[in-house]
């Protein structure tokens, strides 16, 4: 079962980033999916971007950084055992890096927006080694903290947030924790930003990418699929941690990504996941962009 994309390259400075497909789950939209609007106008809207009325095709791109003799994972996707577990849906990222000419062992930073499975499983292999045997892990500490604290695991609404909190600590416990925490402002690694953009996770964080004066803004899951959040950014989806935050970050970072026209890389836009936002009278458009 091969994936139908692999990888697009492009140039931010002198840098490349690698936008690599890691697989499309296409999900039947269900009630409640957005939260806070009827299910008819959630049709509409996937009608309207040219999907169908029940389907709600959800992409994962992780990227790869090379810059000079350093190769920069941002998210890893939801894990090559999800392969099988998918159909062969998702779960292509070390097969397409591979594809791509990348040695996952020449990988030396790995970096993490936030917990949730969908960027996290992809640290690990099938049979539960480091993805990444040669790169250090570098965590959002809002994040860390919000997920490794056993009141607030104990405190989980429901079943879906239960599973959250098993998972990242299946995924940590499984590296021995050792992660080198970051707080948002902070250059990560030379060319890399921090930002904070909470609201689907507690610790959600953004990234500004910079190399030769150049830049691009990994959005990671400030809005999930555009043609839904983009166009539509007081829409609270289901995956939000505080959907009142997500929506206020959502209209802060789009406000500032139109008038920077600066290009975005979106984790679950449609692949290769980069585009330049408009700004309309009643939301955003995310237009493609090749590079």
């Amino acid at each position: 079962m091969a994936p139908a994309f692999t990888s697009h390259r492009y140039a931010v400075g002198d840098a490349t980033i690698w936008a690599v497909f890691d697989g499309r789950n296409p999900i039947p939209l269900a009630d409640g999916f957005v939260r806070n609007a009827p299910r008819a106008d959630v049709s509409a809207a996937l009608v309207a971007a040219g999907g169908e009325p029940d389907i709600v095709p959800i992409t994962f791109t992780p990227i790869v950084i090379e810059s000079g003799a350093r190769r920069i994972v941002i998210d890893t996707g939801i894990g090559e055992a999800n392969i099988e577990a998918s159909g062969g849906k998702s779960g292509w990222f070390q097969t397409n890096l591979a594809a791509a000419g990348i040695d996952r062992r020449e990988i030396d930073t790995v970096i993490i927006s936030h917990f949730h499975g969908d960027h996290i499983n992809g640290l690990l292999t099938r049979d539960g080694h480091r993805a990444f045997p040669n790169a250090a892990i570098h965590v959002p500490r809002m994040e860390w903290d919000f997920w490794m604290d056993d009141a607030q695991m104990a405190a989980a609404p429901h079943d879906r947030a239960k599973a959250a909190f098993a998972n990242a600590r299946r995924v940590f416990d499984a590296l021995n924790r050792q992660v080198t925490p970051f707080d948002w402002d902070d250059e990560v690694v030379p060319g890399v930003t921090a930002v904070g953009t909470p609201g689907h996770t507690p610790g959600h964080t953004s990234f500004r990418v910079t190399f030769g004066g150049e830049a691009v803004f990994v959005q990671s899951d400030v809005t999930n699929l555009p043609a839904l959040f983009a166009r539509h950014p007081h829409w609270q989806a289901i995956f939000d941690f505080d959907p009142e935050m997500a929506v206020a970050t959502r209209l802060r970072i789009y406000e500032m990504l139109a008038a920077e026209d600066i290009r975005v890389q979106g984790f679950h836009y449609p692949f290769p996941g980069l585009a330049r936002i408009k700004k309309l009278a009643d939301g955003f458009l995310a237009v493609p962009v090749d590079g």
